[in-house]
C-alpha cells in the first residue's frame, strides 16, 4: 500500500465502527495517523484503535459528545495537543431515523440537525486554524437522502441536503488554503440484510448495495487528490440516485 498519506493527520468523527472505521482504517494504511471519536461505544473505538495501530501510526479515540460544542472544542485541542496537527477532518458522525413527516417533533428534528448538520459546521470552525495552517482538507459525509427525498426521512433527508450546502459554502469562504468536499453514500449495508435491501439493490444499476469499502475508497480518493478539487459533492451510490 502506497503510503500517501505519511506524516499527515486525520481527525475521524463517529468511527468506532462502520463506515467511519473502514474510512479510519484506509486512511491509515496510508500513512495517516489517526484520531477518532466515539460517544457510547468505548470498547469498539479501542478496538479500533488497535486496528489503526496495526499500520504503524499513532492513533488515539476521544469520546466526544457532538450535541456539545464545548466537547468539541476539547477534542480538536487534544488531537492537536497529541498529533501536532490536523491535515484532514472527516465529519462522519451522524444519526438516522424514519418517521412519518406529519408526526415528527420539534425535538427529533432538532436533534437531527445537531448531529448532522451543527456538529460538522462546529467541528470545521474549530479545526480551521489548524487546517488552515497545513492547508488541509474537509470531506462531510452526507447522504443520498440529501439529493432525493425519502418520504419518511423528511428530517433526515433535510439534515442532509443542509451539509450538502454547507460543504459548498465552506469550500469558496476557506479557499485557497482548505478544500472542502463532500460525498453522498446511497444504500450502504454490512452483514446480513433484510428484504428492503434487497429491493433496493435489484433498484441499482451496478446490481448490488455498496459496503463501507466504496465509501472508504472515495475518502481516500478525496484525501490524496490534488488539492484544487473543492466543493464537489461524490454520490457513492452504485447509480441508484440516476
Amino acid at each position: 500500500m502506497d503510503k500517501l498519506l505519511q506524516g499527515k493527520t486525520v481527525l475521524v468523527t463517529g468511527a468506532a465502527k462502520r463506515i467511519g472505521r473502514e474510512i479510519a482504517l484506509a486512511l491509515a494504511e496510508r500513512g495517516a495517523n489517526v484520531a477518532i471519536t466515539y460517544l457510547s461505544s468505548q470498547a469498539e473505538a479501542e478496538e479500533t484503535v488497535r486496528a489503526l495501530a496495526v499500520h504503524d501510526v499513532d492513533a488515539l479515540a476521544i469520546r466526544c459528545d457532538l450535541r456539545n460544542p464545548e466537547d468539541i472544542e476539547q477534542t480538536v485541542s487534544a488531537v492537536v495537543n497529541d498529533l501536532g496537527r490536523i491535515d484532514l477532518l472527516v465529519n462522519n458522525a451522524g444519526v438516522f431515523e424514519s418517521e412519518a413527516l406529519e408526526d415528527i417533533s420539534v425535538e427529533q428534528w432538532d436533534a437531527m440537525f445537531t448531529t448532522n448538520t451543527r456538529a460538522p459546521f462546529l467541528m470545521a470552525k474549530a479545526a480551521h486554524p489548524h487546517l488552515r495552517a497545513t492547508k488541509g482538507r474537509i470531506l462531510n459525509i452526507g447522504s443520498l437522502g440529501g439529493l432525493h427525498p425519502w418520504a419518511t426521512h423528511a428530517h433526515y433527508c433535510t439534515s442532509k441536503a443542509a451539509l450538502h450546502m454547507l460543504s459548498k459554502t465552506m469550500a469558496k469562504a476557506w479557499a485557497p488554503e482548505i478544500s472542502v468536499n463532500c460525498i453522498a453514500p446511497g444504500m450502504i449495508v454490512q452483514g446480513e440484510v433484510d428484504e428492503a435491501y434487497v429491493h433496493f439493490a435489484r433498484k441499482t444499476p451496478m446490481q448490488r448495495n455498496g459496503t463501507a469499502d466504496d465509501v472508504a475508497a472515495a475518502a481516500i480518493f478525496f484525501a490524496t487528490a490534488p488539492h484544487f478539487i473543492t466543493g464537489q459533492l461524490l454520490a457513492v451510490d452504485g447509480g441508484l440516485g440516476l
